[in-house]
């Protein structure tokens, strides 16, 4: 380790530059990442990390990594110290043609007032983010049938409204896992915010304490834990989404840390033991590597098909099993949720296992393609387990909730018709603050608001409780050949997935 009685210099750090030593600067600190050029702890491969050798590289850094990455995975001699920022030498940023028709993009965008719904976010968004940021937000497992099936599932559940009800006043609150809730919905956690706004994670934190409803933390977060619930007001409640370590110290300490900082709920992510193979994100990470840098390292052992996903998603656990569930049991009195489950079964295993509820969710689509959507196994679950152990739902005891292709809250109002507690919403408050910051995601709670407020009115129901299961149709919910009217506005905005293309090849005359 360098000493670090004295400040390093940029001249220092500039020496060692090369392969055989590479020192970055990330945030006014030196680092030693010469291990880190066989590409298994970042993202962006060798060619990035070198560009940066000698030189500071927290703006690249920041957006695709956790905060603690870098520290987690660097051994402590490799922490070299601080440096004087006065003499590192400024990285020159070069803005291509393309980064300049976005940065016009941008500037171009509609005001606020003019976006109507989600799709409007979904649409600007794409229009105005880097693409690789896009990449990594809207790319999904293999075909991306699920991710869209996701979506188009709501289509096959209609409603049976009553009339001449007394709608004066409506109420959509409710209690999500005993807190209170300005609607039925929570916002799920999502990876790496910061690719898509310098604020990250922020924007949704401020947001849903305006607006009264759930932020779930994610553990890839590009903002720290600690920063998100210190951004939190007073009150305000949050969840934490856990990504399961291989080392077991490790998810010990992040979930007592947690129940620290009060945390009222601990959702474990169990639909990812592997990555799905999400080809948006993993063309984009292939085309953004230097053709001389893949011949230069070759292939064999490294993967750098997998994007910014693959980088940050080494850690977690394969080998997660039912028997885990003792040992959060014993380190947390925290309520705990698994996340990803995809049939009745699973989740009447968690209910007997004394948990205190499920997420039936594919994970966005983003995992194994043609796993059905939640709305679909919500259907079969309530049936089973009322079957099986004579449940009923909404049940405050073991709660059920349902992610994924949710846009409106007529989306929401179903899954609740059909015994959800609540929904979980993730990519389109990513799309919001992407193209707006926190006010963009201001302005899409408050489009589910008025959502709210004018279809229960319509459906005949004054509060949550009243909507019920005899309100929607859902008997053709199983199949998956029902024609229906065309979504334009989803549609639209969904980017067909590309084929290998030959490069650009430049006329010599």
């Amino acid at each position: 380790m360098v000493n670090t009685d004295k400040l390093l210099t940029g001249k220092e750090v500039a020496l060692h530059n090369n392969r055989d030593s590479c020192w970055i600067i990330v945030h006014g600190n030196v680092y030693d990442v010469t291990d880190f050029l066989d590409g298994k702890y970042q993202s962006g491969g060798s060619k990035i990390i070198l560009k940066y050798a000698g030189k500071d590289a927290t703006r690249e850094y920041d957006p695709i990594h956790p905060p603690d990455a870098i520290t987690t995975n660097l051994k402590p001699e490799k922490h070299l110290g601080p440096v004087d920022l006065g003499t590192v030498e400024k990285v020159e940023e070069i803005i291509t043609d393309g980064e300049r028709a976005r940065q016009a993009r941008f500037a171009a965008r509609p005001l606020l007032s003019e976006i109507l719904n989600f799709h409007d976010f979904e649409a600007i968004a794409r229009m105005v983010m880097p693409e690789k940021a896009w990449a990594y937000y809207s790319s999904a497992a293999d075909d991306e049938i699920t991710n869209r099936e996701n979506h188009a599932a709501f289509h096959r559940v209609w409603f049976r409204p009553r009339i001449l009800r007394d709608v004066t006043k409506v109420d959509w609150s409710t209690t999500i896992l005993g807190h209170k809730s300005s609607m039925p919905l929570y916002i799920s956690a999502t990876a790496l915010g910061k690719l898509g706004h310098p604020d990250g994670e922020l924007n949704l934190t401020r947001a849903a304490a305006k607006h009264g409803v759930i932020q779930m933390i994610p553990t890839l977060a590009s903002c720290a834990f600690d920063e998100i619930v210190d951004a939190a007001v007073p009150g305000q409640i949050q969840f934490l989404q856990l990504y399961v370590n291989k080392d077991r110290e490790i998810t010990k300490r992040i979930v007592q840390h947690a129940g620290k900082r009060g945390i009222k709920g601990l959702f474990i992510t169990v639909d990812a033991p592997q990555l799905g193979r999400r080809e948006k994100d993993m063309r984009q990470k292939f085309e953004a590597e230097d053709p001389s840098e893949v011949k230069q390292t070759g292939q064999g052992g490294i993967d750098r098909s997998q994007g910014a996903a693959r980088a940050i998603s080494s850690f977690i656990d394969p080998g997660l099993n039912w028997s885990d569930m003792r040992f959060f049991k014993s380190i947390t009195k925290m309520p705990l949720i698994l996340k990803g489950v995809q049939c009745w079964e699973d989740t009447l295993e968690a209910y007997d296992m004394g948990l205190a509820g499920v997420v039936l969710s594919n994970h966005g689509g983003r995992q194994l393609d043609f796993a059905r959507s939640g709305i679909e196994v919500l259907v079969e679950v309530v049936a089973k387990l009322k079957e099986k152990r004579g449940l009923s739902f909404p049940n405050e005891k073991f709660q059920l909730f349902i992610d994924g292709g949710v846009r409106r809250a007529t989306d929401v109002i179903k899954a609740v018709a059909l015994g959800a507690t609540a929904v979980g919403v993730g990519r389109p408050f990513l799309y919001a603050f992407s193209s707006y910051g926190q006010e963009g995601v201001e302005k899409a709670l408050q489009i589910l608001h008025d959502e709210f407020e004018m279809n229960m009115r319509l459906l005949g129901a004054r509060n949550i409780k009243e909507i019920v299961p005899e309100m929607v149709d859902a008997s053709n919910i199983h199949l998956h050949t029902v024609p229906v009217p065309s979504d334009n506005l989803y549609e639209s905005n969904y980017e067909r997935l590309q084929g290998a293309r030959i490069k650009e090849v430049k006329n010599k005359l």
